[in-house]
């Protein structure tokens, strides 16, 4: 296969995947945007984490509330868990690259918050444990996983949301994940602003 040809296969593929995504994920993406909006209403936040291209996910995904999406608003409160060094690295260091992400939910997760626990797999243990944490601290959890959702599909309480892209392969899920985030991102800004187009 010449490279042309593959890297079309590559945007056949990931089209595929979101469309044949659609009816299975739309409830669970408003089910979750509908709980982040009465969460930021309520004066809470969204806490948000995964590892690697998951954590790039919850970065970008806490940018577009802090920030902007595609309208001028007010700021939104959410942290993505993923950013800061001196935390990750004491806390991997003094306990457990397991805790880095549960250890913040303790020290900064209110009752009434949610977290967005991103796993491609649902089998992240940091983010299983980071789930942990926001079931003690009474946190609402909305799941972003693939694969059947593993572990954290097994976890996850009646009020949590899961959004599991049906799909095994690794890049397909990621692309899914982030159209799903810039999903929960519009339908924030459609619900507390009225956006239409």
């Amino acid at each position: 296969m010449d490279l042309i040809t593959r890297i079309g296969q590559h945007f056949r593929d990931s089209a595929q995947v979101k469309l044949d995504a659609i009816e299975m994920l739309a409830a669970p993406i408003a089910e979750a945007t509908e709980a982040m909006v009465g969460c930021l209403i309520n004066n809470g936040k969204i806490l948000a984490c995964g590892n690697g291209g998951s954590a790039g996910d919850a970065q970008h995904f806490a940018a577009e509330l802090v920030g902007r999406f595609e309208a001028e608003r007010q700021e939104l409160a959410a942290i993505a868990l993923t950013t800061d060094t001196s935390i990750i690295t004491a806390i991997a260091n003094d306990y457990s690259y397991k805790v880095i992400f549960a250890k913040q939910i303790r020290a900064l997760g209110q009752p009434g918050d949610v977290l967005l626990a991103i796993s491609t797999s649902g089998n992240s243990a940091n983010v299983i444990e980071a789930i942990r944490a926001a079931h003690d601290n009474d946190l609402r959890v909305v799941a972003l996983t693939g694969k059947g959702g593993g572990e954290i599909g097994e976890m996850l309480r009646d009020g949590d949301v899961h959004i599991c892209v049906p799909a095994e392969r690794t890049a397909r899920i990621q692309e899914t994940h982030l159209l799903t985030i810039h999903c929960l991102c519009d339908g924030i800004d459609c619900l507390l602003l009225g956006v239409e187009e």
